[in-house]
Parts: structure tokens; sequence; C-alpha cells
């Protein structure tokens, strides 16, 4: 077979490869998160598989079924905490007396009114307080309504698939270790079948570290903000800090928007409560909280989470971030890094002899 024809050959498989990807998007994305979920529960399936009562040894599939259920287990208990949260924070929205709010905005809202209607921004005959109410009979008119418990239904069946294919793709990756070695070693050619063998060890090994390092940040975050804000009294501190950690697995956009969910929650708290003087105050704090924890997180949690698990300098990481966020939004940032590591893991088995690619994998 000519050279010719196996570049042609091997573009022609690449977007029949891709074109499967973008069909099956679905699937792809259970097996990548199941895979992840395997890389995290590693610790856990080697110390059940070091357990030993004489000459008694753990079946390598109740390892796994232990692993599951504890891992199962950690997101029960998440979900018994901040579920009765979110609903607490549902009923004090639905308590805030909007006809008060309302008297207390009122100059601010007619100053706002003059400003946009001076630079043609808002029409002689409209005025703000219309245009909400208009906005809000719309969100809850029949027609929305039934939209929108269609969808309600058509996410609860996805859900539940999405759980069952995951929670069981995930105990076979955790109770047979080699199978996604097997699978990609039966795709790979003869002659690099130990290139290939090498970048799988590594690129367990990088991710593992990776990924419980991203749990533990999360958590920590979680349980610094949480705190923070409870010195200080603001009201759903558990709530405002769990989302606020949860989202530092957007790297540097996620503490953003933590802050503004976050400052939005305390604010519909002090609605609620008839507290409109003490608004400022209260955003500030949050605010305040959310810059104090990430720069814990900045000068502490993330140098050991991204230079030594991944092995890279953090100007590195953070150029990655941005061209991947540039490519691929906030998707592309939170895969930006252990795609990176991979790509880097690949190079450094493939293509040493090139100069950059011996500095950018010189850690490795």
């Amino acid at each position: 077979m000519s050279k010719t024809l196996k570049i042609v050959l091997g573009i022609i498989f690449g977007l029949i490869a891709a074109l499967l990807v973008w069909r099956f998007s679905d699937i792809v994305f259970y097996f990548i998160f199941s895979a992840i979920l395997s890389l995290i529960g590693r610790p856990l399936i080697k110390m059940f598989n070091s357990v030993r009562i004489g000459k008694f040894r753990l079946p390598s599939a109740l390892s796994a079924t232990l692993t599951i259920l504890i891992m199962i287990v950690i997101v029960l208990l998440f979900m018994s905490m901040f579920v009765p949260l979110i609903a607490k924070q549902a009923t004090v929205i639905s308590n805030i007396d909007f006809n008060s709010l309302s008297q207390s905005l009122e100059k601010p809202i007619m100053n706002l009114e003059l400003f946009l209607k001076k630079y043609s921004l808002l029409q002689e005959h409209e005025n703000i307080r219309q245009i909400l109410q208009n906005q809000v009979n719309s969100l809850v008119s029949f027609a929305s309504f039934s939209n929108t418990f269609s969808s309600i239904i058509d996410i609860t069946g996805s859900i539940s698939i999405a759980v069952f294919s995951i929670v069981f793709l995930t105990f076979f990756f955790i109770k047979d270790n080699h199978l996604i070695d097997n699978i990609i070693d039966a795709l790979t050619p003869v002659n690099h079948q130990q290139e290939i063998q090498n970048i799988l060890i590594q690129t367990k090994h990088l991710l593992s570290r990776y990924f419980i390092g991203i749990a533990i940040e999360v958590s920590t975050m979680m349980t610094l903000i949480s705190i923070g804000l409870s010195v200080f009294g603001v009201q759903n501190a558990l709530l405002i800090g769990f989302f606020g950690g949860l989202m530092n697995i957007i790297p540097y956009l996620g503490p953003i928007i933590g802050a503004v969910v976050g400052s939005l929650l305390a604010v519909s708290t002090m609605l609620s409560f008839g507290l409109y003087q003490e608004i400022i105050s209260t955003v500030l704090i949050v605010i305040g909280v959310f810059a104090g924890a990430n720069l814990i997180d900045n000068l502490v949690l993330q140098p050991l989470i991204y230079s030594n698990s991944v092995k890279a300098h953090p100007v590195e990481i953070y150029l990655v971030i941005l061209i991947a966020g540039s490519l691929a939004g906030i998707t592309g940032m939170v895969l930006a890094i252990p795609f990176y590591t991979v790509l880097r893991i690949i190079a450094k088995e493939f293509f040493s002899q090139f100069k950059i690619v011996q500095r950018l994998t010189r850690n490795i």
C-alpha cells in the first residue's frame, strides 16, 4: 500500500470516527465520565484489593461494588445536605414582598427610566414595570408551563439513563482495571503497542492524581466559603459555599460565576426579610469571602494540583485554558488540563526528538 493511500485512508477513518463521536456524543460522555470516576476510585479499589484475611482475598467484583457504593453514598450525603437548602431558598424567594420592594425601588426605577429614555434606549410609552410584568406573564403562561413540564419529563428520563449507564460502566472499569487498556490495545497497530502501553500507564497515574486533586480542591473551597460566610452571619452560607466550591471545576471563570450567584442568593434572602439597607454590605461580604477563599486557592491549592499532579508550569496551564476556552467555551476550559496532559504524554512517547516537546515534557 502506497504512503499516499495510507494517508487518504487515515483521513477517511478519522472523519468517520469524528462523525460517530458527534452522532453518539451522549454515549461518549458516559464513557469518559465513567473513566474519570474509575480514576478517582483507584485508591479505594487498591485499598480493598489489598485486604486479606489469612488466605482469603476480596473478589474484584466485591471490591468494585464497595467502591461504587462508597461513591454513591458520598453523592447521596451531599444531596441530603443541599437539596433541603435549595428548597428552603425557593421558599425564601417566594416570601419576598414585591410590593414593598417596588415601593423602595420606585425612585431608582424612575431615574433609570429617565436615563434610558434620554438615550432612546426605552420608548416614551414604555416603562420598566410593564416590561417586567409582560416577561413574568409569558413565563407563567400555559404554553410555557406545558413546554416546561414536557422538558422536565424528558430531562428526568435522560438523567435516569445517564445515571444507570455511568454506574454500570464505572463498575466494570473499576472491576477490570485493564478493560480500557484492552480496548485501546485491540485498536493499536502491533509495532506501536509498547508506546501505547507506556502512554496508558502515565495517563492513568497523572489523571488519577489530577482528578483526586480537583475533588479535594472543590471540597476545600466549599468548606472555606461556607465557614467564611457563617462567621459574618450571612444566611444560607452552606448553600452559597456548596455552589461556589462546585464552580471551581471551571478554571479561573468559575470563582466569578460562584461569587455572582452567591451574591444573588444572599440578596434574595435580604429581600425576603425586608432588609433593603443591608443588601450592599451583604454583597460586599460575599465578594470579600470569595476573594479570600480564591486567594488561598490560587496560592496553595492550584499550584499543588496543577503543577504537581500534571507536572506543568502555571503559566503553561493558564495559556492552555485560555486557548481551550476560546475554542470550546466553558466545556473546553473544564477539559483543557486533562486533554493537554494526555497530549503531552503522547508527544513525549512519539515526538521526543523535538526540542519543544522535550521542554514541555521534561517533568513527566
